[in-house]
C-alpha cells in the first residue's frame, strides 16, 4: 500500500498528460534543475583546478618550510642559524635568503624591483626555481658573469629588456647615515645586475618585479653583513614535515616563527576558497529560482489530476496519501534533473580535466594552457545538499496544495 503513491507519481510523470504544456513544463523544470546542478559541478570543478595549480607553482616557487623572525625585518646572524639548522636530522638544506626593494633602472626606463638574494646553488635544491625558466639562457649557479639576475618576465616587458648584454642598473637608499639635500644621489647606492634568463610562474607576486640573484650583491647593495630575512629549509621526507617543524622551533626558540608552504600562502588559499563558495551561494539561488519551475508544474498538474484525486479518495485513499503521490511527484522532478547535471557535470569536468580541450592564455607570447579543472567526489556530495533543501521545500509545498484542492 505504501508503493502506491509512488507508483502513481511515476505514473504521472511519464505519462500524457490531458494538456500539452504541462508535459513541456515538466520538461523545462527537469532540465533547469539538470543546467543548474551541471553548472554548479563544473565551476567547483574549475576553482578546484585552479587551487592545484596553485598549489603545483607552491610546489617549485615555496620552500618546505621557512623561518622568520617575529620582531624586525632581518635575521641577525642569518648564516649561522641557516648552518644550526641545516645540522638537525630531516633536514636537507637550509639556506638564507635576503629580500627588500629596490629600483630598477633600464633604457631609460624604470620601476620598482623586488630583489631576492640566494645562495645560487642551495636554492635551486630547496625550490625548483630553474624549472622555470623560460627564455633559454643559465642559472644563476652556472652563470659567469659578476652579479647574474634571474628576472621575472613581467619585469622583462615592462622594462623592455631583451638585450641581455646589457645591465640593468639597480638602487637602493642608505639605511645609515644622514641624508644631505645639496647631494641627494649620495643616498642611494647603485650597482648592476646581469640578466642570465628570465622565468615565469603564473603567479603575480612574483612575475611582476621579482628578480633573483646572488645574496653577496644583495648584501653589498643593501649594506648588510651576514643578515638574511628569512631561512628556507628543504627536508628530505615530505611527510615528516610537522616533526621537522617542531624541532626547529624547539631549537631556535620563541624569537622566530616556522612556517610550511600553505601556511606561507595562506592568503591566497584563503581568497580561492572564499571565491569558490561565494560562487557556490550564487549557484545556490539560480537553482533556487529553478525550482519554481517545478512548483509551477506540480501546481498544475495537481489541478489537472482533481478528477483523479477524486477518484483516489472514492476508492479509498486517504488525503495523506493523495498529498504523497505529488511529495513523490516533486522528488522524481528534482531527482532526474539532479541526476543527468550530476551525470553531466561531470562528464564535461572530466573531459576537461584529461583531455584539456579549452584553453587559457597565458600571455606574453606563452603557449594556452588547458583551462584548469579538477573533479572531486566531495563537491558531488555538496552539490546535492542543496538539491535535497530545495526538493523538501517542493514536497511541503505540493503536498498542502493537494490537500487545499482537495477540500
Amino acid at each position: 500500500m505504501k508503493s502506491i503513491p509512488f507508483i502513481i507519481a511515476l505514473r504521472y510523470l511519464f505519462g500524457k498528460k490531458s494538456h500539452s504544456a504541462v508535459n513541456a513544463i515538466a520538461l523545462v523544470s527537469v532540465a533547469g534543475v539538470a543546467v543548474a546542478t551541471a553548472a554548479v559541478v563544473c565551476v567547483l570543478s574549475v576553482f578546484n583546478g585552479f587551487q592545484s595549480v596553485l598549489t603545483d607553482r607552491l610546489d617549485t616557487l615555496s620552500p618546505d618550510l621557512m623561518v622568520t623572525p617575529n620582531t624586525g625585518k632581518t635575521i641577525a646572524n642569518g648564516d649561522s642559524l641557516a648552518m644550526e639548522i641545516g645540522k638537525l636530522e630531516g633536514i636537507e638544506v637550509a639556506t638564507p635568503t635576503l629580500t627588500d626593494n629596490a629600483l630598477g633602472f633600464f633604457n631609460g626606463r624604470e620601476t620598482p624591483v623586488t630583489l631576492k638574494g640566494v645562495v645560487p646553488a642551495e636554492y635551486a635544491k630547496v625550490t625548483a626555481i630553474d624549472s622555470l625558466r623560460v627564455a633559454g639562457g643559465i642559472s644563476l649557479q652556472d652563470a659567469e658573469t659578476s652579479n647574474p639576475a634571474l628576472l621575472a618576465i613581467g619585469l622583462a616587458y615592462k622594462l623592455s629588456m631583451f638585450d641581455y648584454s646589457q645591465p640593468l642598473t639597480v638602487f637602493a637608499p642608505k639605511r645609515t647615515g644622514r641624508f644631505n639635500p645639496a647631494n641627494p644621489a649620495a643616498a642611494f647606492v647603485m650597482d648592476s645586475l646581469y640578466v642570465s634568463d628570465v622565468f615565469q610562474s603564473l603567479q603575480d607576486t612574483y612575475d611582476e618585479n621579482t628578480v633573483f640573484t646572488d645574496i653577496s650583491m644583495v648584501r653589498d647593495l643593501l649594506l648588510y653583513d651576514r643578515e638574511a630575512t628569512a631561512i628556507e629549509i628543504k627536508v628530505k621526507n615530505p611527510s615528516d614535515i610537522d616533526k621537522v617543524m617542531d624541532e626547529i622551533s624547539a631549537k631556535i626558540g620563541q624569537k622566530y616563527r616556522v612556517k610550511n608552504r600553505l601556511m606561507l600562502q595562506e592568503v591566497n588559499f584563503r581568497m580561492v576558497q572564499i571565491e569558490k563558495w561565494m560562487t557556490f551561494l550564487l549557484l545556490f539561488f539560480i537553482l533556487i529560482i529553478a525550482s519554481f519551475n517545478i512548483v509551477s508544474t506540480l501546481s498544475m498538474l495537481v489541478i489537472e489530476k482533481e478528477d483523479s484525486m477524486r477518484t483516489m479518495s472514492a476508492i479509498g485513499m486517504s488525503r495523506k496519501s493523495i498529498a504523497t503521490v505529488f511529495r513523490w511527484e516533486s522528488v522524481l522532478v528534482s531527482l532526474f534533473g539532479a541526476l543527468i547535471g550530476l551525470i553531466l557535470g561531470a562528464v564535461l569536468s572530466l573531459i576537461q580535466q584529461h583531455f584539456g580541450f579549452i584553453t587559457i592564455s597565458t600571455g606574453n607570447d606563452t603557449p594556452p594552457m588547458p583551462y584548469p579543472v579538477k573533479l572531486e567526489m566531495m563537491d558531488l556530495l555538496i552539490t546535492i545538499l542543496p538539491i535535497a533543501l530545495i526538493t523538501a521545500v517542493c514536497c511541503w509545498v505540493a503536498g498542502t496544495f493537494a490537500k487545499s484542492r482537495m477540500d
